[in-house]
């Protein structure tokens, strides 16, 4: 699986970029992959259209957004874009505005990029390391926070017996914040030691209505909760993705610990 340095080029990389608002924001990521020859001008569209219709769920952590779309024939290949704007953005997000990092996903696929967004999302979750890539001063310095020694680190595999529980972590595509809950949910269930007994799976909102009978609970974004509705079983929201405390309050309440 492709790591962070294979995925975001120094080159699709801006910093201190004045944008007015998150659509401008998301349209200057978007043309960072166009420029990298990831995407065509189609996908910055789709990506601005996910977040008019779905509404700001891709901001997933206090100042962070990952604006992605559904993989489309406009993705040419997996890669990242990263924008620091001059000043922070409102995308219209409830507790996480402002926005200070905009991330831009393409996605040829559902794997290619798994690594890469789990090695991000544990980097995000450490405010030391957060707080570096956001007073980065250039293009290779954050490179060299993102390279650091957690970048290239994977959950180790699971102990041998079949996991009893299932948990789905949701989004609007099922490919881009979906990911960053799971991976702080497998920390957590880490933690606790209970990796044998449950296991994650990042789902889109359309596919977890129809796979609802197969888990014991959703976790998604306060967006997406109010999309899904009522569907069987307990859908949590989580403000913070990459906020293993956040996470671990949630996943008590749901099994009464």
């Amino acid at each position: 699986m492709a790591a962070l340095s294979d995925l975001l080029p120094a080159a699709a990389i801006r910093l201190d970029v004045p944008v007015p608002d998150w659509r401008a924001a998301i349209r200057t990521a978007g043309g960072l992959l166009v420029e990298a020859g990831a995407t065509t001008a189609a996908y910055t569209a789709e990506m601005v259209a996910n977040v008019a219709e779905n509404g700001p769920y891709i901001v997933i952590a206090p100042g962070f957004a990952l604006a992605h779309a559904r993989p489309s024939p406009a993705v040419l290949r997996t890669a990242l874009s990263w924008v620091r704007p001059a000043a922070p953005v409102d995308f219209g997000h409830e507790t996480n505005d402002p926005v200070h990092l905009v991330v831009a996903l393409a996605a040829r696929d559902q794997s290619a990029h798994t690594a890469a967004l789990a090695a991000l999302a544990r980097l995000l979750a450490d405010p030391g390391t957060a707080r570096a890539l956001r007073e980065a001063p250039d293009a290779e310095a954050l490179r060299t926070v993102l390279a650091g020694p957690d970048a290239g680190c994977q959950r180790a595999d699971a102990a041998e017996a079949r996991p009893v529980h299932t948990i789905l972590t949701v989004c609007g595509n099922g490919l881009g914040t979906s990911l960053f809950l799971k991976t702080t949910l497998e920390r957590v269930l880490d933690r606790w030691g209970w990796t044998r007994h449950v296991t994650v799976e990042a789902t889109d909102a359309l596919s977890a209505r129809g796979r609802a009978s197969e888990a014991v609970a959703v976790l998604t974004s306060r967006e997406i909760a109010g999309m899904l509705g009522e569907i069987g079983i307990p859908v949590a929201a989580v403000e913070d993705f990459t906020s293993p405390r956040e996470v671990d309050r949630v996943l008590r309440d749901l099994y009464d610990v």
